[in-house]
């Protein structure tokens, strides 16, 4: 008999951060649940309920399972939700991917990371602290700072204004696509591929 793989340890884990509820839906600090709902909508995905505060949507093929996942907690206890979804998926961190928003990058930017430090984000800081480590990849998605000196804080869970909503559109897009590259192939060519651009490119064949 010949045995299956096991796919456990081929499961990844793709967290949007953001804040549940209608009034926060289309503000800055939401980026992460858009394209989480954007890379579901693709592979025709829906939503369900999940063994902690946070719905999820899986996928198993032969590369292994994909779980996307949006936390039903506020921003600043996330990490909450995926301690709890990490550990009852077995999944290694280098293949929990969590996406967000930051302000520390212009409008449009995307930046890729193996690991790292929290960048003041409290959704990242809950996540880091839930997993007792930083070397986890995440995506952060410029939002920007804002003309003048602003209360970062309050920022954060405003809406876009009309003149901003074209790149913010393909931000998600290209960021999604980065998602999509992720699955497939693991974070650095997903660096190599999107850091620092601020337009929407195309991935080839080649490069998943």
């Amino acid at each position: 008999m010949v045995d299956l793989p096991d796919v456990r340890h081929r499961v990844k884990l793709i967290v949007g951060l953001g804040n549940p509820g209608a009034k926060y839906r289309g503000t800055r600090h939401n980026l992460g649940f858009e394209v989480v709902d954007e890379v579901a909508r693709r592979r025709d995905l829906e939503f369900t309920t999940s063994p902690t505060d946070a719905v999820i949507a899986r996928e198993t093929g032969t590369n292994g399972r994909l779980i996307l996942a949006k936390p039903l907690t506020f921003m600043n206890r996330s990490g909450y939700a995926v301690g709890v979804l990490s550990r009852y998926f077995d999944v290694e961190t280098s293949n929990i991917l969590v996406v967000l928003d930051d302000v520390n990058l212009s409008l449009g930017r995307l930046r890729a990371r193996p690991d790292g430090s929290d960048g003041g984000h409290n959704g990242l800081q809950s996540v880091i602290l839930s997993l007792g480590t930083k070397e986890f990849p995440r995506m952060r998605m410029g939002v920007g700072r804002g003309p003048g000196q602003r209360d970062i804080s309050g920022y954060v869970l405003t809406r876009f204004a009309d003149e901003e909503v074209v790149s913010v559109n393909e931000l998600i897009i290209r960021t999604s696509d980065a998602v999509d590259l992720f699955i497939k192939s693991g974070i650095i060519p997903v660096m190599n591929r999107f850091n620092g651009l601020d337009r929407v490119t195309e991935i080839t064949d080649e490069e998943v």
